[in-house]
């Protein structure tokens, strides 16, 4: 199986897309890992740091899709995930709580301007952008925003989609590991799947498999999503990795932990080894599948037949 579109890709094959010492030989080298492995099209994600940092790292990769070919026909963009995000603990996640801040469109168009155009998705906490005024500014540029490592409230989370909100980052992440038993922002979020594209992250490990069937069930095949959250282990097994500074480790079930182990910190699974699960363990069918790892990813990011057919 190939054509795979990735929205959320750390790092790849032993390489950390967000670490201030990436080279370009290196991100060449990922790139052509991640094409062996089916994935046509990836989000090179950059995750919540000083914002000094957060602009160098989108904007170096920018760079380089400009410049490199090999680059430019894999990496269709850049998903900037933070720093408008939660800082409350369990939310927060493997994210640095000390540069989250408050949604703003001065920073948002400092990043935006760091990607001279390719910045194509944002995920932020709907309850840091007050009135949905980032939401919207960046929606009126084109770029996909979506929710995530967020406790929105209904009303939070509305408001958001009716500026524009389009995606839920992946839903079951970014969250404590204990949570109110009905009113939590997973069973919120379902309530309006509806209304938004929902993405999981399909290893076994960050939602197990279980909840995820049940995830499935209830909401509409053609707004669901598969994202790796890839790190720099993907495919490599495990051991000791680098994730934007912090170690992670992977244990030998594949499950990629932060060091203090109390929560996942990115994904040591590739996108094929995904595909098996959801077939084998969820009794998916290749159509679902297909329809959630490559046709709803390619309409989100508003592919029309004639793009589509070039990829």
């Amino acid at each position: 199986m190939s054509g795979f579109i990735d929205l959320q890709v750390n790092g790849y094959a032993g390489v950390d897309f967000n670490s201030d010492d990436l080279h370009e030989s290196d991100f060449v080298a990922a790139c052509t890992e991640l094409a062996c492995d089916g994935v046509e099209q990836t989000l090179a994600t950059i995750i919540t740091a000083p914002m000094d940092q957060m602009v160098s790292r989108i904007a170096r990769i920018a760079d380089w899709i400009d410049s490199v070919p090999e680059i430019r026909k894999q990496i269709a963009g850049i998903h900037v995930e933070g720093p408008f995000i939660s800082p409350v603990d369990g939310f927060v996640g493997a994210h640095p709580k000390h540069a989250v801040q408050l949604a703003t469109i001065e920073a948002a168009g400092r990043l935006l301007d760091a990607g001279k155009g390719y910045v194509r998705l944002v995920t932020l906490a709907p309850e840091m952008d007050s009135d949905a005024t980032v939401t919207r500014f960046l929606r009126d540029r084109s770029v996909v925003v979506a929710a995530g490592h967020s406790d929105a409230s209904l009303v939070e989370l509305d408001r958001c989609i009716d500026a524009g909100l389009e995606l839920y980052t992946h839903l079951g992440n970014g969250c404590p590991s204990q949570l109110h038993r009905h009113d939590n922002i997973i069973q919120r979020v379902l309530s309006r799947s509806d209304r938004l594209m929902i993405s999981f992250v399909a290893d076994g490990h960050h939602v197990p498999t279980f909840a995820l069937r049940n995830y499935l069930r209830c909401m509409p095949s053609e707004n669901v999503v598969i994202v790796s959250d890839a790190i720099a282990a993907a495919g490599l097994g495990p051991g000791e990795y680098q994730l934007a500074g912090q170690t992670v480790y992977v244990d030998d079930d594949g499950a990629a932990w932060a060091a203090c182990r109390t929560h996942f910190a990115g994904c040591a699974t590739t996108l094929p080894r995904m595909r098996e699960i959801l077939m084998r363990d969820l009794a998916a069918t290749a159509a679902e599948v297909d329809a959630w790892m490559r046709d709803n990813p390619k309409r989100l990011l508003g592919y029309t037949p004639a793009t589509s057919a070039a990829l």
